[in-house]
């Protein structure tokens, strides 16, 4: 991973004091949620990023040599189960979910060049109800995942009218299912 690092952040890690953090992005249809592992507001690439300490956890981000497709999950704990209602009738499927890697230097702030972990698109969400406290964890998935999705596409006017709308390339595709083609002889 330390060859992905780009510009000052690739000196990071061989530093004596390493000061990393974890920063996500969540594209939800109400706008984006942005949270970071420290605690306190972050500022960094224009935005602010909400803290959340040891409440946030990430799973492990799997990085194989093979073209295979690898999700990752985002859980935040100790959440008001008031606060519930909103995260079960937002629609998260198919939604941008990004973790970064980030650096601090000796004055805390953010080296440039942050390194991008995981792009992919949630997935699901489960909710662990404890009562008066609750855990949410957002399960999402790479962007591979979608070759492994069957493309279903018929060779139809209908089907192609929907991808082009306007386009007669198969406008006679029916009517050519009974026509008797004589080659090479007069009728």
């Amino acid at each position: 991973m330390a060859d992905r690092l780009t510009g000052a952040a690739a000196a990071e890690p061989y530093k004596s004091v390493v000061r990393p953090a974890l920063l996500v992005e969540l594209q939800f249809a109400s706008g984006p949620v942005r949270a970071w592992s420290g605690v306190g507001p972050l500022t960094w690439n224009g935005v602010t990023w909400a803290g959340v300490g040891l409440l946030g956890r990430v799973s492990t981000v799997e990085e194989t040599l093979e073209l295979k497709a690898a999700g990752a999950s985002f859980q935040l704990s100790g959440i008001p189960s008031d606060l519930l209602t909103p995260v079960i009738s937002e629609p998260i499927q198919s939604r941008a979910a990004l973790l970064w890697l980030a650096f601090f230097d000796d004055d805390w702030a953010v080296v440039p060049d942050p390194v991008l972990l995981f792009r992919g698109r949630m997935d699901t969400v489960e909710i662990a109800d404890g009562g008066s406290i609750a855990t949410i964890t957002l399960f999402a998935e790479s962007r591979l995942r979608d070759l492994e999705r069957a493309r279903v596409r018929r060779y139809t006017d209908a089907d192609q009218q929907a991808e082009v709308p306007g386009d007669l390339g198969f406008a006679f595709v029916a009517s050519l299912q009974e026509v008797n083609i004589l080659w090479g002889r007069a009728p």
